[in-house]
């Protein structure tokens, strides 16, 4: 995996091949970042990574200049790798948490303009996510929620559903809050 822009563009990561995770491609991360940075003033923007595995959607996330971004998930592995990289880079903008993702959208502390989800594609619950991210106010009046999930999933009957992009066997569902 690498850096596509920013400060760091071009630094490669390898991450240990004993963590359980299948980063975001090169491709649909460009796609991705180039819709979000033609859409929000990264200046301004807090940032929620979902399920972040190796790290790679955060430390691009900071690499573009996002001040705020919280990454979270419960394996070890994953932890320890990302602090490792944080450290590394000079990451300071990234706070990490280990914590099962289900029961931290169950206490929101803050609200979010991006929201990155990008959980194991054999998870059965993935459809939860967009329902506790709209149902726990975790998405600021702008925000969105991206999920990147397989591309036979569908997920357009969840409450704030916007529109789906395929990339391949992969595809994100972006979701923006329910107004009463």
């Amino acid at each position: 995996m690498r850096i596509i822009g920013g400060r760091l563009k071009g630094i490669r990561f390898n991450a240990p091949e004993n963590l359980p995770v299948r980063p975001t491609t090169d491709m649909a991360k460009e796609a991705l970042f180039n819709i979000l940075y033609n859409t929000y003033d990264f200046d301004n923007c807090s940032v929620l990574d979902l399920f972040c595995g190796t790290g790679n959607i955060s430390f691009e996330f900071a690499s573009r200049g996002i001040k705020d971004v919280t990454a979270v998930d419960k394996h070890s592995g994953c932890i320890y790798w990302v602090k490792s990289v944080i450290e590394k880079y000079q990451l300071n903008e990234i706070d990490v948490e280990k914590a099962d993702v289900f029961k931290f959208l169950t206490k929101p502390d803050q609200q979010y303009q991006i929201i990155f989800a990008d959980p194991p594609y054999d998870l059965p619950t993935i459809p939860l996510i967009p329902q506790l991210v709209i149902n726990n106010n975790f998405l600021a009046d702008n925000g969105i929620l991206i999920v990147e999930h397989p591309s036979l999933l569908k997920l357009n009957a969840q409450p704030g559903f916007k529109e789906t992009r395929r990339y391949g066997n992969s595809s994100f569902s972006f979701f923006e809050p329910v107004k009463p």
